[in-house]
């Protein structure tokens, strides 16, 4: 059989398993059982247990579950939100300032969770409404909000990151430490792209009246809910550009900085941690 041929045979069955419903690990993991019957018979199935084992069996994508475990405290504990409202504040009247919103939340988001999953669901449960409510049109409400949910790919703590380090062989702190300008970049583009478009066609997100807040209370907001951030990005990537840390013990120190944010909140109970807990582990079930 040609090789064009499996790979054809192999993507139609891919696509099959796919369109039946079926969880996209599973997708994989009955391809390859498929594969490695076919080609090697009996033997394949123990290579590929052994590969699965040796694969997984790293210390280098610890930081995976780790860098899930604080999307899951950020999402479930409701933090987010307070975040979302001070940004804002800050905004005022800006020229498609709800899409600015989900560029601002994205990025902000980016910097306390290693997936895109959180910042999605955080930036679609409160923007989405608002943003119907407004009369925005669709291109400038879900455009901007998956959008910024990439930026969680590209913006340190990043379980894709990690991934891509430890299948590469390439050392996980240096992809960390290098992904940073190129993501601030792309948030600063989805920003002016939303500004433009929204100057040029002002019917994709009609201004509104916004109250406005005064200075000091602007401040008093964003210390007590915008500048803990800076303490969790300095346990994530601060202590590897100093040196003091590798990537898996910096993402054990992020997430071990969440809980106390968390906790310092007065948001930190047994159910939210059974929660976290639970959907960690399916996250990272998935990915790995």
């Amino acid at each position: 059989m040609e090789w064009y041929t499996i790979l054809i045979l192999t993507f139609a069955l891919l696509l099959i398993l796919m369109a039946s419903g079926m969880p996209i690990a599973f997708c994989f993991l009955l391809v390859n059982v498929a594969g490695s019957l076919v080609f090697f018979g009996a033997v394949g199935l123990d290579q590929l247990v052994f590969n699965i084992y040796s694969t997984l069996a790293t210390f280098v994508i610890l930081p995976v579950p780790l860098f899930i475990l604080m999307g899951e405290v950020l999402f479930r504990s409701g933090i987010g939100p307070e975040m979302m409202d001070v940004l804002d504040r800050w905004l005022g009247r800006t020229p498609g300032r709800l899409g600015l919103l989900a560029v601002g939340g994205g990025t902000l988001f980016s910097v306390m969770t290693g997936v895109s999953v959180g910042s999605v669901a955080i930036l679609g449960d409160v923007l989405v409404p608002e943003m119907e409510k407004r009369g925005y049109k669709s291109e400038m409400s879900l455009g901007p909000i998956l959008g910024s949910g990439g930026l969680a790919i590209m913006i340190p703590p990043s379980a894709l990151a990690i991934l891509v380090g430890a299948i590469g062989e390439i050392s996980v702190g240096k992809i960390l430490v290098a992904i940073i300008i190129p993501g601030i970049i792309m948030a600063i583009l989805y920003a002016g792209y939303i500004i433009i478009r929204c100057r040029l066609q002002p019917s994709i997100a009609p201004a509104y009246p916004v109250p406005p807040t005064p200075l000091g209370e602007k401040l008093r907001l964003s210390a007590y809910y915008l500048l803990p951030v800076a303490f969790i990005v300095f346990l994530v990537t601060g202590v590897i550009l100093i040196g003091v840390a590798t990537p898996t013990e910096a993402a054990a120190c992020g997430a071990i900085g969440m809980f106390i944010l968390v906790a310092l909140y007065k948001r930190l109970n047994w159910k939210l941690l059974k929660a976290c807990t639970r959907g960690t582990l399916k996250i990272s079930g998935m990915i790995l």
